[in-house]
């Protein structure tokens, strides 16, 4: 293993970050952390129609909020920066005008339709599509003749005769037929980046040692490497690659950043906490052996190696992670449970944060850590304990209005009202006593009534200790008035 390892993370933001980016992030974190490296965070922002400071923000928020935290990079620096593409454009620049001096890259004066004339001669003759080198080797006169007819050039890259073969860290020794990789551009006319150019200058310039990302890039290798032999380097120093599973759904389709269900901000709003998503995620393509699935973040630094990870596709399990997010919920203590849970509170509306409203979350959410997958369920499962006149939801307000019904809830308000101490033991002693013992119901008959009259759902924490969180007067207020219904 190299010395002075340096990962680096590179994404294009677009939108906000999505599972596969993520899974990437973390593998490099955790690979930089084992290794004692360095983990660089680099933004390809050249796309300025689609790349937006906003979502470079978000990326930004997104690394933190994760705990996946950088050496090199925005807000932190490094002596390698600027770390936004859009900064070093005029680096690409000398580095394209090095490869037209040397001859490792020429002028493409070829325009766009006759591109695709060529691509549909192609499509004819049932060939591999691509670059025929049309204007390899043009005379001087010819290129007069272009550039008077105002024709604007791009810059492309040279491909050697031969084959590129390397080895993969995680798929052992590849080859690609350069008959396959023909001529690529690295500028465009207008004199902005190609990603082949932009990320191999980068990442020789950033020292970049090892470069693990998603199998989707594999076929850019070649390219990158004929980048790399045209700045000088030899084999010995070209960055290790490694490239990592796709991630899959169920329907055993590629995992899309179109989707919004595969953002992460979208898992965040939804209440997955970050060290559940990291633990999911680094167990899609990477195993801790031992079928353990609970890793902490000290955990998969400790154990993380690359030759690990598998080559196969991973199958995202959405079941898999709510009983992990599940499991990290229920392992919070009560003060990081409360710091957690009060923003999903506030957002929805259900508290303003005044001192009796957090003392009386501080009370409730015992009874729900055990009951809850998601964070985002918090609201509705407390909202009742701070709304004066409660609404009992429509589907639940039509189990309460038939005569047995309402004999429960009448028989319950007599044995509640007398009531001199009110917790939840009273109240289950009274109700069981009343409701169970006496009128020989079923529990899910005899308490299903009461919970929707004191919680307006028949979906709820506890019976009994949501109605000591009440308190009596709201209590038997609720009860009456779901009587009346």
């Amino acid at each position: 293993m190299a010395e002075n390892i340096r990962v680096r993370f590179a994404p294009s933001p677009t939108g906000d970050l999505h599972v596969g980016n993520i899974r990437t992030a973390l593998f490099d974190w955790a690979f930089a952390r084992h290794t004692g490296g360095k983990f660089i965070f680099r933004i390809e922002d050249t796309d300025k129609e689609r790349v937006t400071d906003e979502y470079i923000q978000r990326a930004i928020d997104t690394l933190k909020w994760l705990g996946l935290n950088w050496d090199e990079g925005p807000e932190v620096g490094g002596p390698n920066g600027p770390y936004l593409q859009s900064e070093r454009l005029h680096i690409y620049k000398e580095w394209a005008d090095k490869f037209l001096a040397s001859g490792a890259a020429y002028h493409c004066y070829c325009s766009a339709e006759e591109l695709e004339a060529e691509r549909e001669r192609q499509r004819q003759a049932n060939v591999a599509p691509g670059y025929g080198g049309t204007c390899r080797n043009l005379s001087n006169d010819l290129i007069e003749k272009y550039k008077n007819e105002g024709r604007k050039p791009v810059v492309r890259m040279r491909m050697d005769d031969g084959v590129t073969t390397f080895v993969d860290e995680i798929r052992g020794e590849v080859s690609f037929d350069h008959k396959f990789v023909p001529d690529f551009v690295l500028m465009r006319a207008d004199g902005s980046p190609l990603y082949t150019l932009a990320v191999a200058v980068d990442d020789v310039l950033m020292k970049v040692t090892h470069i693990l990302r998603g199998e989707d890039l594999l076929s850019s290798t070649p390219r990158q490497i004929q980048v790399y032999k045209a700045m000088g380097l030899t084999p010995d120093k070209y960055p290790t690659f490694a490239h990592l599973p796709f991630v899959m759904g169920q329907d055993n389709a590629k995992l899309s950043k179109r989707n919004g269900e595969v953002s992460i901000a979208w898992y965040r709003e939804q209440g997955y906490l970050p060290e559940a998503i990291c633990n999911y995620l680094a167990l899609l393509g990477w195993s801790p052996g031992d079928d353990k699935e609970d890793i902490s973040m000290q955990e998969l630094v400790e154990l993380f190696e690359v030759k690990d990870v598998h080559s196969s596709p991973a199958r995202f399990d959405m079941k898999k992670l709510e009983a992990i997010n599940g499991d990290k919920i229920r392992a919070l203590s009560p003060e990081e449970f409360l710091i957690r849970a009060l923003p999903f509170l506030k957002d929805a509306g259900v508290i303003k944060g005044a001192d009796a409203e957090i003392n009386l979350v501080k009370k409730a959410l015992p009874i729900i850590q055990e009951r809850i997958v998601k964070l985002g369920e918090i609201p509705a499962m407390l909202k009742f304990l701070f709304v004066h006149e409660l609404v009992i939801e429509a589907d639940s307000k039509e189990k309460i209005k038939d005569d047995q019904s309402k004999q429960v809830l009448k028989r319950a308000l007599e044995v509640l009202e007398p009531l001199s101490v009110w917790n939840h033991d009273s109240i289950e002693g009274a109700l069981r006593t009343a409701l169970i013992d006496e009128m020989g119901l079923k529990p899910r008959i005899a308490f299903g009534a009461v919970r929707i009259a004191a919680t307006g759902s028949h979906i709820s924490p506890p019976l009994f200790e949501s109605m000591e969180l009440l308190g009596k007067e709201a209590s038997i207020s609720r009860v009456k008035a779901a009587i009346s219904l």
